[in-house]
């Protein structure tokens, strides 16, 4: 039976960190390094003030702050890492692609082979790799090809372990998960072997029966598929809700009676601007991807739907705004409550606020943003990325300020685009009174109460309503 010692895991981002934290905590008799080649990322993991360590999740910190320097270490010495290793987890960015074939949805899979051939050259004994990141199918047979054609004799096995976090509940996932999902080469006693190793980690603490294991192709397509379905469910809802505004439903009254129904249940099933973060949007697309690559093509279509339905719900909410102020938003200060995707991260990626933003930019507004936890560089790099304005024109235009108070003071329009608690605890009587009148306020996360908004004299629209 393979005893694991030493686990190194290559990536210190939103899935690497969190992971090998709890593995360190629950399995303290196993060394665990994370390791990257990004400086500064690996001196804030490890800032003698845990507070500061580069990702916020609820309950992260002090899982670091218990584990940091007994079990668990962050280094930029990545070799040296490998070398140790009897497990390499690879947890590495697989952005979509932005260039050539596939560009816009095939995976880019640059950083994954970059690092299975530093594994190659460093390897001097047996390891198991574990693929962590999000990837599409078949890219086992990749790494194995890599690894197996080096000739130094060293033997791999590859697992498929996708994660399943939400962002905002990584620690509570992590330590309490629906299922843990392990793929490998089941048919051979090497394979098994692999497999039984990375099971018993987590039989630390998971319970047996929620820990599945499949072959490698399954376990690559399970983690697509779960993220297509969540995502399909978000656009199903957001696509009543447009309807709702038309004919004088509600899409919250909506959404309960349907998901009252133990066929449908209640889960994704809230109207918002849309969704965002790091894997619906790349997972889809590298679904549709794929599915083209085989022929698929109507199988394509109908995932690429839910995409197209995301998209059409941001510029919606956004045409919105500029419809409702008389049709011009020019000169004209917009609030913005909220750039994280969602809650409880500092995580921007595909966040419905940028596209709202960019939106407004192109209808030369004024900008200003308010996020708890997002610093200021992080929205104008998102801005910039979509090369839609020029960097001075973002800075023109848009500030990000310290709080909501200050966003909102002498604005147009206030758009909540993230659900943070702390919108609904605003003093909104204040707010309303130091607002231009008519004073707008548009919900982008359903999470503000419309009667009570309307009574303090504000002109109030939700999604869906």
């Amino acid at each position: 039976m393979t005893q694991i010692k030493n686990i190194c895991c290559i990536g210190a981002g939103y899935v690497g960190g969190p992971t090998m934290a709890v593995i360190a905590q629950k399995c303290p008799d196993v060394n665990v390094t994370v390791v990257d080649i990004n400086e500064k990322r690996i001196a804030a993991w490890n800032d003698p003030n845990v507070e500061n360590i580069p990702i916020y999740e609820p309950g992260l910190s002090e899982i670091v702050k218990e584990a940091r320097d007994r079990n668990l270490f962050f280094s930029t010495d990545v070799n040296a890492a490998i070398d140790k290793a009897d497990m390499i987890f690879i947890s590495v960015n697989t952005p979509t692609k932005t260039y050539g074939i596939g560009k816009g949805m095939a995976a880019d899979l640059k950083w994954i082979e970059l690092c299975a051939r530093q594994i190659a050259e460093v390897a001097k004994n047996d390891k198991i790799i574990v693929e962590k990141s999000t990837l599409p199918v078949r890219t086992a047979a990749a790494l194995k090809d890599i690894l197996d054609n080096t000739g130094n004799g060293v033997k791999y096995q590859i697992l498929s372990n996708p994660e399943f976090l939400a962002e905002g509940t990584a620690v509570e996932d992590l330590q309490n998960p629906d299922r843990v999902l392990i793929g490998g080469d089941i048919d051979s006693p090497e394979g098994k072997e692999a497999m039984d190793a990375l099971v018993n980690i987590y039989a630390t603490w998971v319970p047996k029966e929620n820990i599945l294991t499949t072959n490698v192709w399954s376990s690559e397509l399970s983690k697509l598929t779960a993220n297509a379905f969540l995502a399909q469910r978000v656009s199903s809802i957001n696509a009543m809700s447009e309807l709702c505004e038309k004919t004088g439903a509600d899409v919250n009254e909506v959404a309960k009676a349907v998901g009252m129904d133990s066929r449908v249940g209640s889960k994704f099933l809230k109207a918002s601007v849309g969704f965002g973060g790091s894997c619906f949007q790349k997972d889809i697309l590298n679904l549709v991807y794929i599915a083209k690559s085989f022929g698929l093509h109507e199988v394509a279509d109908y995932w690429e739907q839910v995409i197209l339905m995301n998209d059409h719900q941001k510029r919606r909410f956004a045409a919105k705004i500029v419809k409702t102020l008389y049709n011009t938003v020019s000169g004209k200060k917009i609030a913005i409550l909220g750039w994280a995707f969602k809650k409880d991260t500092n995580d921007t990626r595909e966040s419905a606020a940028i596209y709202v933003t960019d939106y407004l930019l192109s209808e030369q507004a004024e900008v200003v943003v308010y996020d708890p936890k997002v610093k200021p560089e992080q929205v104008y790099a998102d801005l910039e990325y979509l090369c839609t304005h020029s960097s001075e024109e973002i800075r023109e235009r848009v500030t990000v300020v310290q709080n909501a108070d200050e966003a909102c003071k002498e604005a147009h329009a206030i758009a909540v685009l993230t659900e943070w608690d702390e919108f609904k605890e605003l003093n909104w009587k204040a707010v309303y009174e130091n607002m231009l009148k008519p004073a707008f306020l548009f919900d982008g996360r359903r999470l503000l109460d419309k009667k009570t908004k309307e009574e303090l004299g504000f002109e109030f629209f939700s999604i869906g309503n």
